[in-house]
């Protein structure tokens, strides 16, 4: 086994979302020496310190979960933004890595990489099998560079450069920018807005029948534990043909209407909730296939209905959240 408790692992983009749920998973397990690095201490686009960095700290395991990020709005209206700064930040670290001789890294995707798929769960195998959905295509582009990266630097220089594709998330860290959101954090943000200044309704865009499929994102930190763990060998049993990727999700998708009802419960909302149709759905539906994962021995822990419950309700305590 490669990864060990006295291993130096560096978590990339340790304040977001994901990277700050596995600098928790990793402290759980006993891990001592995590190093984490803010944008002001080192600029992943830059090219040369990253690789400073790399040469003096002896790194052995690298996260890699920075990145630009954002919901259909952001996706959709700094399009060179998103491909520009990922595409810098995923070269730089991962190059950086193979030529400071770290052996492990995993690559943290996004589901936003397959191609819109309705009628059935998407597999690693749709990776650019049709076009992709336009909004975010280009931070789609970028997170593809990232996965045939560590695919192509397996190939050719042997390293274990592995791939994690997660479905939408949820959980601490999330970020509620009132334009830069993913769906669920924009709509949970909705309804304490609402509530906060005593509203009788909350807008929610679309339809409310597109489906989407959520998972905690603790549940992923203790995915990508297991993931961490395998052996080169093993890694590449599971996934070589499906480059070097793994999906990781919850297993159940939900109608936005019904995420829309969940959230107005956990918080005792009482006003009505009213759909804008002129706005788009986006995909109607999208659910992973996550069969690798699970023949791991990995599944999700939390219950969605009760983790989002108490999850909304710790935050609507803290009211600086936003």
């Amino acid at each position: 086994m490669n990864f060990k408790k006295t291993n130096k692992i560096y978590v990339a983009g340790h304040k977001g979302m994901v990277g700050s749920s596995i600098v928790r998973m990793l402290t759980r397990k006993g891990f001592k020496k995590i190093i984490t690095k803010t944008k002001k201490e080192l600029d992943l686009t830059n090219q040369q310190k990253v690789h400073h960095f790399f040469k003096k700290n002896k790194i052995d395991f690298v996260f890699l979960c920075a990145a630009k990020v954002g919901g259909i709005y952001a996706n959709n209206t700094y399009r060179a933004d998103f491909i520009a700064e990922n595409l810098m930040i995923q070269t730089n670290v991962i190059d950086a890595a193979y030529k400071n001789g770290v052996e492990n890294l995993i690559f943290l995707g996004s589901s936003c990489v397959y191609p819109k798929i309705t009628n059935r769960k998407i597999a690693e195998t749709d990776l650019l099998s049709a076009n992709l959905e336009p909004t975010n295509e280009p931070y789609a582009i970028a997170k593809i560079a990232g996965i045939k990266m560590c695919e192509n630097y397996n190939r050719q220089h042997n390293v274990n450069y592995k791939n994690i594709m997660p479905t939408n998330l949820f959980g601490p860290g999330d970020n509620f920018h009132p334009q830069n959101s993913h769906v669920m954090a924009a709509l949970i943000r909705k309804f304490i807005i609402a509530i906060r200044s005593k509203k009788k309704h909350v807008v929610v865009w679309g339809t409310g029948t597109s489906k989407r499929e959520f998972l905690y994102v603790d549940d992923l930190a203790e995915a990508i534990y297991v993931i961490a763990r395998l052996s080169k060998k093993k890694y590449r049993e599971i996934s070589g043909d499906k480059s070097f990727l793994v999906n990781v999700g919850y297993g159940k998708d939900y109608k936005i209407s019904t995420i829309a009802k969940l959230i107005s419960k956990a918080l005792n909302f009482k006003g009505s909730i009213v759909y804008d149709k002129t706005q788009k759905d986006g995909v109607k539906r999208k659910i992973l296939d996550s069969q690798i994962i699970q023949s791991l021995g990995w599944k999700p822990k939390y219950n969605f209905e009760k983790i989002l419950t108490s999850y909304i309700q710790e935050l609507y305590k803290n009211q600086n959240f936003i």
